[in-house]
């Protein structure tokens, strides 16, 4: 293209929404279903960058750490249930840290769906005051590919802001998959 495209606002937020055009919607998987656009989250642009090292190679460098990994898993559910793989990803990272869900301070969890994210959260006993505390993907939107970066970056910023020391980064992938992260904070 040869034109100048200007980006001055979000992409999602859809101004013209009402609860009339969002009862409309058509369910997205069954014809008798809950999950519709207007519960989903929406296909974003975004990038967010990690940079994994080792606490010697950051001091060699002179960089101070955001936080270190404590632990990280996934795990897999039928792809037909593909929402739920972060409830055996968590457990499994979890188990691997030798920590429980009271020991975690916030959680950054990808909410492809209101539904989806609501069947997690009730399954593994969250505490919602701790989870997606600046809005999860439905609010912020979902770009594929870097939405797991994204997830993360979110959450040790927002444990960096409130002084946390331990963190859960979790979501769903495609054809069935869940992928969890603990994070502790290094200051």
């Amino acid at each position: 293209r040869k034109e100048t495209v200007l980006v001055d606002k979000d992409e999602h937020p859809r101004p013209d929404t009402t609860v009339e055009k969002l009862a409309a919607l058509r369910p997205a998987f069954t014809p008798d279903g809950t999950v519709t656009a207007g519960n989903a989250s929406g296909i974003n642009d975004g990038a967010a960058a990690v940079v994994v090292t080792s606490g010697k190679k950051a001091e060699e460098m002179g960089v101070q750490p955001l936080a270190s990994i404590r632990a990280y898993a996934s795990a897999g559910v039928a792809p037909r249930v593909m929402g739920l793989g972060p409830i055996p990803a968590t457990r499994n990272v979890l188990a691997k840290s030798g920590l429980s869900l009271d020991e975690i301070d916030l959680i950054e969890a990808n909410e492809a769906f209101a539904a989806q994210s609501v069947a997690v959260g009730r399954e593994l006993g969250w505490d919602w005051e701790r989870v997606n505390v600046n809005g999860g993907a439905i609010a912020l939107g979902h770009p594929i590919g870097a939405s797991g970066a994204r997830i993360l970056v979110t959450l040790l910023h927002e444990m960096k802001r409130r002084q946390a020391k331990r963190g859960l980064a979790t979501l769903c992938i495609g054809g069935g998959q869940g992928i969890a992260m603990v994070v502790e904070s290094v200051n």
